[in-house]
Order: structure tokens, then C-alpha cells, then sequence
């Protein structure tokens, strides 16, 4: 009977005594605190690494922006010009109907803005 309880005493004290090595080897400082960073591969630096440009690569970038506002700026002169030019060649009669008919149709779009907005008014209130 002693022995018996001796081999119990003994078996707990050795079940014990491997459960804390066990625990204290994973307890180590250069282990990594989250191991799905090992599993999957994130890095603790996830930093976006900033890098600078050489002077001729920015001269360059430069040159083609300001290249792409003039060609902007030509298109739209160009519209404007080819727009009065179109009414300018019209007889006196078709100038005065061309005019007319942009004036009404400013006055259409201006009331189908109004109905919209109110439209969306009464949904906005529908739906509150």
C-alpha cells in the first residue's frame, strides 16, 4: 500500500515536473509573441519604405504636367473659338433662333434641376 502511493506521488510529481519544462521552454525571449506571424509571414515592420526620387526623374514629371495643362488649355481656347466661329457664320435669322433655343433650353434644365432636387427631397423625407 505504501508503494502504491508512492508510484501515485511519484508519477503526479513527474506528469508536474514535465508540463512545467514544457511550458517554460516556449517561454523564451526570442520567441515570437504571435505565431501566425511564422505561419503566414507578416513581418513586425510593416513600415512603407520611403524612397526619394533622382532630380531628372522629377524635372521630368514636372515637364510632362505642365505640357498636359497647356494642351488642356489650347483644347479649351480651341472649343471656345470653334463654338463662336459655328454661331458667326449663321445668317442674322438662324443666330436669333440658335440663341433662343440655347435660352430654352437653359430654362428646361433649370426646371428639371428643380424637380430633382425636390424629388430627392420627398424620398429624403420618405425615408427617414
Amino acid at each position: 500500500m505504501n508503494f502504491l502511493s508512492f508510484r501515485r506521488l511519484l508519477s503526479l510529481f513527474l506528469i508536474m515536473f514535465c508540463t512545467i519544462s514544457i511550458c517554460e521552454a516556449q517561454r523564451s525571449k526570442r520567441s515570437i509573441r504571435n505565431p501566425e506571424r511564422e505561419l503566414f509571414g507578416k513581418s513586425l515592420n510593416t513600415k512603407r519604405v520611403k524612397y526619394r526620387e533622382s532630380p531628372s526623374v522629377v524635372r521630368a514629371k514636372k515637364k510632362q504636367a505642365a505640357n498636359q495643362e497647356k494642351l488642356k488649355k489650347d483644347y479649351a481656347e480651341y472649343v471656345k473659338n470653334e463654338r463662336k466661329r459655328a454661331v458667326e457664320i449663321q445668317s442674322p435669322e438662324v443666330r436669333e433662333r440658335m440663341t433662343a433655343n440655347r435660352k430654352e433650353a437653359d430654362l428646361k434644365y433649370k426646371e428639371k434641376k428643380k424637380k430633382r432636387t425636390a424629388d430627392t427631397k420627398k424620398a429624403r423625407r420618405k425615408f427617414r
